[in-house]
């Protein structure tokens, strides 16, 4: 999706546009999250938007998007995402990746999982599928939203004017986080599992 016309359209339709973008880019849209947040934090500190109805918007499209990815996951199972999910970004290698990484860390995926690009579009798909509970899942889930969505309007908002410099540099650090904590998930897995291997009767 354009990133002006993503912007302009905010700009001009206010909170319930964030509220939408939001929602369909969680669920695996492409849509620029952290920038849109970012944006719209620099909105507020001009006095554009108000922050508690900015705040209110981008928690609750963050919390339906996440919601309608894990209910996917539950009613679908990972078979028909495994089969049709490549029309939408869920390949299988970012499926085995998003796998890797919750084998390792569990359900504290879901929290830190809205900071890593390509991660928290399927972390809800996979909770779903493992038939996590629901209110286990809102626990670990929603309040990484509120994090997440905190950060960002926070970023934009303290930076002001410098918001475009902020989210880049957010976007290319965030890359380059999620490549290290995947191989951390990934080594911390294989540890327990072969901790586990040892820890059997002979």
């Amino acid at each position: 999706m354009d990133l002006e016309a993503i912007l302009q359209w905010v700009t001009t339709y206010g909170p319930a546009a964030l509220y939408l973008l939001l929602l369909l880019g969680i669920v695996g849209l492409p849509v620029p999250d952290e920038t849109l947040l970012v944006f719209c934090g620099y909105l507020i500190q001009r006095g554009t938007f108000h922050a508690h109805t900015t705040w209110i918007a981008a928690a609750a499209g963050s919390i339906c998007g996440i919601t309608v990815s894990y209910i996917l996951g539950r009613t679908l199972g990972l078979a028909v995402i495994h089969r049709y999910g490549a029309r939408f970004g869920a390949t299988e290698e970012r499926l085995e990746k998003v796998h890797a990484l919750y084998r390792g860390v569990g359900h504290w995926a879901l929290t830190f999982g809205y900071y890593i690009p390509g991660f928290r579009h399927f972390s809800a798909v996979v909770a779903g599928a493992s038939h996590l509970e629901m209110h286990t899942f809102a626990v670990f889930a929603y309040g990484g939203a509120l994090i997440w969505v905190s950060t960002f309007l926070g970023v934009g908002y303290f930076l002001g004017e410098e918001w475009k410099h902020a989210a880049e540099h957010a976007h290319h650090l965030l890359m380059g986080a999620s490549a290290v904590l995947a191989v951390v998930g990934f080594v911390y897995w294989m540890r327990k599992r072969r901790a586990a291997g040892k820890a059997q009767p002979q």
